[in-house]
């Protein structure tokens, strides 16, 4: 089976009633290993590829996930576009917990991580200017609006190593450039990139980062984890229908044309 929609996500987004699961396959990459089997099924009647980010059991840390495998054995069953539902921290007020920002633009603060498919002998230098695919991210938005979903049509994802959180010092410093913070956008939007496929962000706020003087307990937390859950899925049934097969609105498909030799 083959699927031009791939998602990467976790336990929370997967949703054995939704998904109707027809093979699990585990394709071979010149990276070593996926984070886990690639779970191909339908969605609402659209052919979809899931792979856990972290694996089963959320057993693969942030700065450990094998990102260009996960990429490459995505494509290698077909998967165009790339939709990556992730918890992120909010550095800015107005970015609520509960809410979900489509990310399109983002800021690489990690240091030990592979960061592309080119390292020799050819030279590629891949534009990431505007790094998120317009048309899915258009979709998206035009979708959470109709179902009333809190979405952020925008914003800015900056990305830390990890595992560790900001210190106090850190986060006020991320808050004057970005809107959200998390560990596991760069490098998969630039590989997918890369790759020419589509790539969007689905990040959900779980809760402000530590500028701010919020109290967040674990409780609230999950819980607002959980609501989040429930809201991407609602808004991955919603908008994969709508999802054109073809990619006439947006240039990720031709991401290398113009890339070097």
């Amino acid at each position: 089976m083959k699927a031009r929609i791939g998602i990467i996500g976790g336990t929370g987004v997967y949703d054995p009633d939704m998904f109707e699961l027809k093979e699990t396959v585990r394709p071979h990459t010149p990276y070593g290993p996926a984070s886990d089997e690639i779970q191909l099924g339908e969605l609402n009647g659209v052919p979809v590829a899931f792979l856990p980010r972290h694996g089963r059991g959320h057993a693969i840390p942030p700065h450990m996930i094998n990102y260009r495998a996960n990429i490459y054995a995505l494509r290698q069953v077909g998967v165009e576009r790339v939709i990556s539902p992730c918890a992120v921290g909010s550095l800015q007020e107005e970015y609520k917990p509960g809410e979900i920002v489509l990310v399109d633009q983002f800021i690489d603060l990690t240091k030990g991580r592979r960061y592309t498919f080119f390292d020799g002998p050819r030279t590629v230098h891949v534009s990431t200017a505007d790094p998120f695919c317009p048309e899915m991210n258009a979709l998206f938005a035009k979708e959470a609006k109709r179902a009333k979903i809190p979405v952020h049509a925008g914003g800015t994802y900056v990305c830390i190593e990890g595992p560790r959180f900001s210190t106090r010092a850190e986060s006020r410093m991320f808050k004057a450039f970005a809107d959200v913070i998390g560990m596991t956008l760069a490098p998969e939007c630039a590989l997918a990139r890369e790759m020419e496929m589509c790539y969007t962000s689905l990040a959900t706020i779980t809760d402000y980062d530590v500028w701010a003087e919020h109290p967040v307990d674990t409780a609230t937390v999950l819980r607002i984890m959980a609501e989040n859950a429930d809201r991407v899925r609602t808004l991955l049934a919603r908008t994969l229908p709508k999802i054109p097969e073809e990619r006439k609105k947006c240039p990720c498909g031709s991401a290398l044309a113009d890339a070097g030799a």
